[in-house]
């Protein structure tokens, strides 16, 4: 089967529009099934009884901390894997042996670090984040239990775009598979049955991540794939350009926390004592949604990657030329059933989390609002995940720096100026005018950047 798989996904000869399909579909129902690690979370901690709501605002309170963490996974996944496309696309397998195994070493590292310095600045971090005495609790009960299981988030998240880049989508999406499923069917044993509450939820998520890992170790240790870990080739200045490249990623994901930290803090602010706990639940839910678009847009732009960094090291432009107008179209396409179920049947959503009729009126008008830029947004994925392929660090990192800083300045400038309720107005408005700029930069950019390969990446 798997041997099938690799002969299927040929990044030297397949068609492009068939290898975009076969490695963006898998990728993107990968970053979908895993959104489903907080959305399940979210869901039955929100129907709880009796503390449904408060308990969910405390969750919402650990979301920023989570994907912080998270991120790290992205740094040296989303800067090593397009780096071994690159040398396999050069038929370089020593070199792309050599950026598996420092990845592999990166990874650890980062999970012991992080595994440390959150549970010494937990409470301050809690609270920084917005936790209030009331969602306190929750929050803290929540992220205690999550951080025993860092180094099994980090590795099989950071680990699993290695599967992808040798051809293995399927793979790879099956991993993040396991761990969805597991989370499912764990969660209401341990929140209901079990009566732990928020505690069981972590616990179930914890078990998937732990499961999901196994899964991808056993691959990449395995025989089956070309290039698999190896404890040898360490090398600090091979670490410098994983890290470079993997900044961008990282800081898109870093940055985002930063912002619904802000939005977080500024709801508190202005909000006004009661009402803002109501808001911040109200926006934990809009965040889950706009989760159901942003992951697995990110599913088709990274796992593409590939495709590009691998002909980026053949020397075979026009390859690369097709693939970006066939995950744009694949992108576009995605953003725009997702607009149509935002702005039609948003209620389905929401009565997921919470039957209350003023947090579902609250809530349905937020995820409206939140997604009215989200079909454009598609290109500044397509751009910015494509010139992270293409190895062009600097240029992905600084559009994407200039989106969260609008979104930022809207954060914090609309609710002083119009109202708290105006705050659900930041993510189109940076949507918007984002795009723009990252098209103007993609078509005074890009053609140089494939015509002149390698010597133009920028790490």
């Amino acid at each position: 089967m798997e041997l099938q798989v690799k002969k299927e996904n040929d990044l030297n000869s397949d068609h492009i529009k068939g290898l975009v399909w076969r490695l963006a579909v898998p990728s993107m129902l990968a970053q979908f099934v895993s959104v489903l690690y907080s959305i399940v979370d979210r869901m039955y901690i929100g129907n709880i009884p009796a503390i449904g709501e408060v308990a969910l605002a405390g969750v919402g309170i650990c979301g920023p901390i989570v994907t912080l963490i998270s991120s790290f996974a992205f740094l040296v996944g989303a800067g090593g894997s397009p780096l071994m496309s690159i040398r396999l696309g050069e038929k370089n397998q020593r070199a792309a042996s050599q950026i598996l195994a420092n990845c592999f070493l990166l990874l650890l590292i980062f999970s012991v670090l992080i595994t440390a310095v959150s549970f010494l600045l937990k409470d301050r971090l809690l609270m920084w984040f917005g936790a209030g005495k009331t969602v306190f609790p929750y929050a803290d009960e929540y992220l205690t239990v999550y951080l025993t299981g860092t180094v099994f988030a980090l590795l099989s998240a950071g680990l699993n775009p290695f599967i992808v880049s040798q051809g293995y989508a399927g793979t790879a999406m099956k991993s993040v598979l396991c761990g969805a499923v597991s989370n499912i069917i764990l969660d209401p044993i341990f929140i209901f049955v079990f009566g732990m509450g928020v505690k069981g939820a972590a616990i179930a998520t914890v078990l998937s991540q732990v499961i999901s890992c196994i899964y991808v170790l056993r691959f990449l240790f395995g025989k089956i794939p070309p290039i698999r870990i190896t404890f040898q080739g360490y090398d600090s200045e091979v670490m410098k350009r994983i890290l470079t490249l993997g900044l961008s990623p990282f800081l898109i994901i870093a940055f985002d926390n930063v912002l619904i930290i802000s939005l977080n803090t500024v709801i508190m602010h202005f909000g006004g004592e009661g009402s803002a706990e109501k808001l911040l639940t109200c926006m934990t839910i809009v965040q889950s949604f706009m989760l159901m678009v942003t992951m697995p847009l990110g599913g088709i732009t990274t796992g593409t990657q590939t495709i590009l960094g691998y002909n980026l090291g053949a020397g075979r432009p026009e390859r690369i030329r097709q693939a970006e107008r066939y995950i744009a179209l694949l992108a576009v396409g995605f953003t725009t059933v997702m607009f149509l179920i935002a702005h039609t049947v948003p209620q389905i959503f929401v009565h997921i989390f919470t039957r209350d009729q003023s947090y579902v009126d609250l809530t349905v008008s937020g995820i409206k609002i939140y997604t009215m830029g989200i079909i454009p947004l598609a290109l500044q994925y397509v751009i910015v995940d494509g010139f992270t392929g293409l190895g062009a660090a600097k240029a992905a990192i600084s559009l994407s720096m200039f989106r969260k800083t609008i979104f930022l300045l809207g954060a914090v400038l609309l609710p002083a100026w119009l109202g708290v309720n105006y705050i659900f107005y930041t993510e189109p408005i940076s949507d918007f005018i984002s795009v723009m700029v990252s098209i103007l930069v993609f078509t005074t950019l890009f053609g140089r950047i494939i015509q002149k390969g390698t010597k133009v990446i920028d790490i």
